[in-house]
């Protein structure tokens, strides 16, 4: 089996320009299922991808359910099997796919958090100093408010993905696809008075093409990225947020001001939309917070919350 799951990987890299996170996470889900299964049956076992049967995913799902993994994580490894199944069976590997027999589990309604619009601007000014990496930092925070760019596109950008006359700025997506969207000047300018800093530093292989770079010139991670979003988003009552809960405050204050959903799903870079669909229920539920504060017949005292 290790055989058709390199196979796989392969397949995913070159014929579908799976990003790297893909790759890594389906690869451990995939040797994480091999290995149960392999317990499962004996460590003598020769097991083959012909050789699997639902009860064995069956069987995976519910152990790690016993030790607590979340229900998005088991959906997550369940569409993972699939998809290999349906790659095995299109090489001739595989007759029929024992996951499409496994029922999805059943995943709680969790709206994600978004940021008031008065949280989200300041936000925007925590960062103080005058340094570069305060500088650089703000920058961070505008564009992906600005452009609601994954985090993975935003340290994927370059500086000729910048368009500063049109205001617009190149963001390549899930599976190699670039789309245009718009990018704030207020966002345009914190990029240029951070690189009028980074010009200070000493020539980096990486300093000319990347946008957002670390101390030493180098491209940014998204782990760097989610880094400073959490540390300078701690300080809300809610807790610190991550570089996502910025995307869903951009599609979010975009359709409360009136934005259509079909623009929202460009600039997002959703492949369907009932992705997108997701923001209108928290616009609805912003809509009801507001109405039960305000109208004097909503029934609930001014000031309580909903």
């Amino acid at each position: 089996m290790d055989r058709a799951i390199r196979a796989f990987l392969g397949f995913l890299q070159v014929q579908q320009s799976a990003s790297r996170e893909t790759l890594r996470a389906y690869a451990s889900d995939l040797h994480q299922f091999h290995s149960f299964a392999r317990r499962r049956r004996g460590a003598t076992a020769l097991l083959s991808p012909k050789g699997v049967e639902p009860e064995d995913i069956r069987s995976f799902l519910a152990a790690l359910d016993r030790r607590g993994e979340k229900k998005s994580s088991l959906g997550r490894k369940l569409a993972c099997l699939r998809s290999f199944y349906r790659y095995l069976i299109r090489e001739g590997e595989a007759v029929e796919n024992p996951a499409l027999e496994v029922r999805a589990p059943k995943l709680p309604k969790h709206l994600p958090r978004v940021l008031s619009k008065d949280d989200a601007a300041a936000l925007m000014e925590f960062p103080l100093t005058a340094d570069r990496h305060a500088l650089r930092d703000r920058a961070i925070l505008e564009t992906l408010y600005s452009t609601g760019a994954r985090v993975s596109e935003l340290v994927g950008l370059n500086r000729e993905d910048i368009d500063y006359n049109e205001g617009t700025v190149r963001l390549r997506g899930k599976g190699g696809k670039e789309r245009q969207v718009p990018i704030g000047s207020v966002a345009l300018e914190a990029i240029t008075e951070y690189h009028a800093q980074t010009r200070l530093l000493p020539p980096c292989r990486n300093a000319d093409a990347a946008v957002f770079v670390n101390q030493r010139g180098v491209r940014l991670t998204t782990r760097s990225v989610a880094r400073i979003v959490a540390a300078y988003s701690r300080r809300f009552v809610g807790g610190s947020v991550s570089p996502h809960t910025l995307r869903h405050s951009f599609a979010t204050h975009l359709l409360d001001e009136g934005a259509d959903l079909r623009a929202i799903q460009e600039m997002l870079g959703h492949a369907s939309l009932s992705t997108t669909q997701k923001y209108t229920h928290l616009a609805t539920d912003h809509l009801l917070a507001v109405y039960d504060r305000a109208h004097p017949r909503s029934g609930k005292p001014a000031g309580t919350k909903k």
